[in-house]
């Protein structure tokens, strides 16, 4: 499960604005219509825009490392709950990919399937700040012409989680650990290769370490912690340091 965090401070409290009854979730300065257009301007890592702790987070990865990639932030935006909008350089075009934790959901200009489909280890963030606005609700998403490009937000992370650049445990899972599915994680809406299914249902039994997940059939080391990681952010993932399965076997840092 995610680690808690601490409240976050704001250093400038905003005014709280008037919603308009009828469409209650746009915040000033953003729309939906907006969310499909292009950057107009060179973007650039708002880092002042961000929560003190967010930004904490986000600066614990080497700027320099081709691990520096989609997954940290996706991980990142899930521990914090905080809605962000990242502007993204890949194939077949640069995008602005918008992700609402709280709500599940995400937004982006092109068809999840064609995101999806993309090579996933390219895609590299450009950009990170807050979300100018708010997920729609239920209702708006299923009413007829209403806000397009929102698809759910679980099998995005898991695709990134398992085809993105990256091949290293997060930090969060990482060091003396062991590892167990969490009882109520289901596995609805999620794309899940067979051996992975399978490891998943052992998971569900027994408690191990990397190293014995790794030894499973069809699995290997970057296999297992790709899984791990994709566990972890549909808050699948029970991390044990005191199980004495525990180990920091194929742990090699950042």
């Amino acid at each position: 499960m995610f680690p808690p965090t601490q409240p976050m401070i704001e250093a400038e409290p905003q005014p709280v604005l008037p919603q308009s009854p009828r469409q209650p979730w746009p915040l000033p300065g953003g729309s939906f219509d907006t969310l499909d257009e292009p950057p107009t301007a060179a973007v650039h890592t708002a880092l002042s825009s961000l929560s003190p702790s967010l930004l904490q987070d986000l600066q614990r990865f080497d700027p320099r490392s081709p691990q520096r990639e989609l997954l940290e932030v996706l991980a990142a935006c899930m521990r914090h709950t905080q809605s962000l909008a990242l502007e993204l350089a890949g194939e077949p075009a640069a995008v602005t990919l918008t992700l609402f934790p709280l709500a599940g959901v995400a937004h982006c200009p092109l068809p999840l399937d064609t995101f999806l489909s993309a090579d996933l280890s390219q895609w590299r963030v450009l950009a990170v700040r807050p979300a100018s606005v708010r997920p729609p609700d239920d209702l708006a998403l299923n009413r007829p012409g209403g806000p397009r490009g929102f698809s759910p937000l679980r099998p995005l992370l898991w695709a990134v989680a398992l085809s993105g650049a990256r091949e290293a445990l997060l930090p969060e899972l990482a060091g003396q650990a062991a590892y167990r599915v969490a009882p109520a994680f289901n596995l609805s809406g999620l794309d899940v290769p067979g051996a992975m299914a399978a490891c998943i249902t052992r998971l569900r039994r027994q408690t191990s370490n990397l190293g014995e997940i790794a030894n499973w059939h069809g699995i290997g080391d970057a296999r297992a912690m790709r899984l791990l990681n994709a566990l972890y952010l549909q808050s699948g993932l029970i991390v044990s340091r005191t199980h004495p399965a525990a180990t920091n076997v194929g742990w090699t840092g950042y």
